[in-house]
């Protein structure tokens, strides 16, 4: 199936779940190595998209990736409100107008996403931030359209791969943001960011698989 606006609504509200029941566990990740209030921030950023995209329903994927980005930086502290923001709406302007994503552009937005964030945030490969979950999940986002996979299978690949990449985090000495403070200590927790994009990603597959 080719992922429209009703597809974008559905995983977003889907993401805004997830965060919500994994609101704490966040927290804790970013209690050891941050401000310990990350889950809180993505909650409320994405229990506040939840009543925008009630009051005027998108009518594009790229449409519901803008408003998500509008929110997010008005709405998430921290961070994170700008470096989701920033990767929604690069998603955003890399899909344009288009009313149905195929695999290809599932895999272009993901990537502009995560160039978005690369360059917000300055961070690299092994930093321990975020870009250690989405330059795994865009290289195999991008190797699984190339193979002519379906939007599913793209987003299946990236998830897992975001998921991977946030336990990767673990042994990691933290290089940017809050966590570099901590030095040699940062090794041995997870990032909060890696892990919540993770969840985000994995609520996009989850959606197209249940459609």
């Amino acid at each position: 199936m080719g992922l429209d606006a009703d597809w974008a609504m559905s995983w977003l509200r889907a993401a805004a779940a997830v965060l919500a029941d994994q609101r704490a566990y966040l927290c804790d990740l970013d209690r050891a190595i941050g401000d310990g209030d990350h889950g809180e921030n993505m909650d409320r950023g994405f229990q506040a998209l939840l009543a925008k995209l009630d009051e005027a329903p998108p009518a594009t994927p790229g449409a519901a990736l803008k408003l998500t980005a509008m929110t997010l930086m008005s709405k998430v502290g921290g961070a994170a409100g700008p470096l989701y923001g920033t990767a929604f709406l690069r998603a955003a302007t890399a899909l344009g107008e288009a009313s149905e994503l195929d695999g290809s552009q599932v895999a272009e937005a993901l990537a502009a996403a995560r160039d978005g964030i690369v360059a917000r945030g300055k961070a690299e490969l092994q930093d321990k931030t975020m870009v250690d979950a989405w330059t795994p999940a865009v290289d195999a986002a991008r190797a699984a359209a190339e193979a002519g996979s379906a939007p599913l299978q793209v987003l299946e690949a990236a998830a897992k791969a975001a998921q991977d990449g946030a336990v990767a985090t673990d042994p990691l000495v933290a290089r940017k943001g809050r966590a570099s403070y901590l030095g040699e200590r940062s090794a041995g927790h997870r990032d909060p960011g890696a892990v919540s994009t993770a969840l985000i990603l994995q609520a996009a597959a989850d959606t197209v698989a249940q459609a």
